[in-house]
């Protein structure tokens, strides 16, 4: 019930789905988290669950694409909290459709949340950590960042940017004691597997039988994956990719 215990940890998109089931398990293993979410309601059930459970947490409103909100966020949680040690960059949306009707201000807006949300985590949450000499950076990429999928242009492009991206980061900041690692998930059951579902035209149990071993992830897989990277139990991996598909690109 300690693997993260004392350890301060930076979740955005901590409202529903994945940042919430991550949120509560790091909670439950001993960190105080900093809950951020551009939906305030979301985001405060959350941190209710945790408080209610004995945990302890606090909810910041933060909109990713904003560096003058991680800015403010930031100082925030510094001021409330303590200095972060994990940051995980969950937040991001999904888009499915062909790549010839992409309008481009959604190509731009989801561009906007899945990778400057990233990168913005990075610039303002990384020199902090080097200068305490240590940190953990989880940033959720997707299978998609690794495979082809048909319909997948913007989404896969911002995934497969933020699986690079990882990879630079740890290099840089390596020295610094700093590690950076990405998280690829096939499909996730959340509200993102529903809008697949709904998208594609497809019942969830054929999204299930995409994945060999034959069902998608739950919530939980990726939160105790998180919780993996986020402890001193991977102080050896920094630039790695660790994939959660139930076998989907070992096809």
């Amino acid at each position: 019930m300690d693997r993260v215990d004392g350890k301060i940890a930076v979740i955005t998109g901590g409202g529903r789905g994945i940042g919430q089931t991550t949120a509560e398990l790091l909670a439950e293993e001993g960190a105080q988290v900093a809950v951020t979410d551009i939906d305030a309601d979301a985001g405060t059930t959350t941190v209710e669950h945790i408080t209610d459970a004995g945990g302890e947490a606090a909810f910041f409103e933060h909109d990713v694409t904003s560096e003058a909100d991680w800015e403010r966020v930031v100082d925030k949680v510094q001021d409330t909290l303590g200095v972060p040690d994990v940051l995980v960059n969950n937040a991001g949306i999904y888009q499915i459709e062909p790549v010839d009707e992409i309008d481009v201000d959604d190509w731009k807006n989801l561009m906007d949340i899945n990778v400057t949300g990233v990168f913005l985590g990075l610039k303002h949450c990384t020199p902090l950590m080097r200068e305490q000499g240590q940190g953990s950076v989880i940033n959720l990429s997707s299978v998609a960042g690794i495979i082809g999928l048909s319909g997948h242009t913007c989404y896969g492009a911002s995934k497969g940017a933020v699986r690079t991206m990882t990879k630079d980061a740890a290099i840089e900041l390596a020295e610094a004691g700093v590690r950076v690692n990405s998280l690829h998930p096939a499909y996730i059951d959340t509200q993102m597997a529903d809008y697949g579902a709904e998208t594609l035209g497809t019942p969830k149990e054929e999204l299930d039988a995409m994945h060999p071993i034959g069902h998608m992830g739950e919530p939980e897989d990726v939160a105790y994956a998180v919780l993996f990277l986020a402890s001193d139990e991977s102080t050896f991996m920094t630039g790695s990719e660790m994939v959660l598909d139930g076998g989907l690109t070992a096809q």
